[in-house]
């Protein structure tokens, strides 16, 4: 699914040399490459304020602490996503509310946030899931309407642009270096992002990672604090925090990477191409859409299998040595630690249907036209 080692191999030198400096000055952690990435990743977003920590579940978790959010308090999301979205809502005390997504996007479906309002909403997470923004100008829109937080989970979408098509001046606020300047960056458009840099993301270290971007520079500051144990002078803390750092090495390894996230969308998106190329007309096969407003990083290469057993599918694609992955086989509201938010009801058809249909093949910055045609016949074959 990902070939870390050939894309190591090509950045050999630059990954080696970062390591090893901070091997020398022994700063494992707080080190200088911490302050020197941050300030390049907020440079490449067009961000004022990029603030690192431990892994991207823990940054979901300190923007809902850093906004101020109480128990009881309710938050929107996609059922359609990572466990991780939703699971620090339950664990803050918060409430998740959960809406189906969009069926040619995967996104969060900007057209029912609206009816799961309540007087206790507080904040909307959209996430931007396989590589392309959600609805960034209905999302902004409901939340300007109804005063709202909005926490951008980019965990899968770092890089990938969105054109916003409204007036709102909450999108207006950013520091974006867009030729266009309603071109903003994933995580950039919200009250506040929040990604990973785990190793198979598309800007992934060599073990856990995660960062935090905001326009807002007090809360940027807030963050900075809770992420240290909610001190900003040693032994003084002001707010209740956790400790949640980014260290020096893996700082080194995505600083010798972030210089290539272009290349590697770039090459994400010509195997994208190639897939589509190939399987575009196979009527077993739904594509994956592009949303026209958005750039498409291709986290993963996502389509629907139709009239046939995806599963099957998937047993013959690893008989013949080639893997793939079902992202996500079962819906949040199914999940037994999620039970107790499922209201009586509730329905997420398009959700469930995508838990018995998506098939992700594999897609990495290595992938060739040989591979991509390898793959593709396979899976032709496999359909028959």
């Amino acid at each position: 699914m990902v070939d870390l080692k050939s894309q190591y191999e090509k950045i050999k030198n630059e990954v080696d040399s970062g390591i090893q400096e901070v091997i020398n000055n022994t700063q494992f952690i707080k080190g200088p490459q911490i302050k020197v990435f941050e300030d390049n990743l907020a440079s490449y977003l067009g961000v004022r304020n990029v603030i690192a920590c431990a892994n991207g579940t823990d940054a979901l978790q300190i923007a809902m602490m850093a906004l101020g959010l109480k128990p009881g308090d309710e938050i929107i999301l996609p059922v359609f996503t990572y466990v991780a979205t939703a699971e620090v809502i339950a664990l803050l005390g918060l409430v998740p509310v959960m809406v189906d997504v969009d069926a040619e996007t995967f996104c969060i479906d900007t057209n029912l946030i609206e009816s799961k309002i309540s007087v206790r909403t507080k904040a909307i997470v959209p996430v931007h899931l396989f590589g392309q923004c959600a609805n960034m100008d209905e999302v902004m829109r409901i939340a300007s309407k109804h005063n709202l937080f909005v926490i951008e989970d980019t965990a899968q979408a770092i890089g990938a642009k969105y054109r916003v098509q409204n007036s709102d001046s909450r999108i207006q606020n950013g520091s974006s270096q867009e030729p266009d300047a309603r071109c903003h960056s994933a995580g950039c458009i919200g009250t506040v992002g929040t990604t990973s840099f785990f190793p198979s993301k598309n800007l992934g270290c060599y073990g856990d990672g995660g960062a935090l971007m905001t326009n807002d520079d007090e809360l940027a500051k807030k963050i900075r604090m809770i992420c240290n144990h909610g001190q900003s002078v040693q032994y003084v803390h002001d707010e209740i925090g956790v400790n949640s750092r980014l260290d020096s090495i893996q700082a080194a390894v995505l600083n010798a990477k972030l210089p290539h996230l272009k290349e590697y969308e770039n090459s994400r998106n010509q195997a994208a191409n190639w897939y589509d190329e190939l399987l575009g007309d196979n009527s077993n096969l739904i594509i994956p859409k592009r949303n026209q407003q958005s750039t498409h990083v291709f986290h993963q290469y996502t389509l629907k299998i139709v009239g046939a057993d995806r599963n099957l599918v998937r047993k013959k694609l690893a008989e013949k040595g080639i893997p793939s992955m079902v992202y996500y086989p079962i819906e949040l509201h199914k999940q037994k630690a999620f039970e107790k938010y499922h209201s009586v009801g509730d329905t997420f058809a398009v959700s469930e249907q995508l838990c018995q249909t998506v098939l992700s093949l594999p897609m990495h910055t290595e992938m060739t036209r040989e591979m991509v045609e390898y793959v593709c016949a396979a899976l032709i074959e496999c359909l028959k």
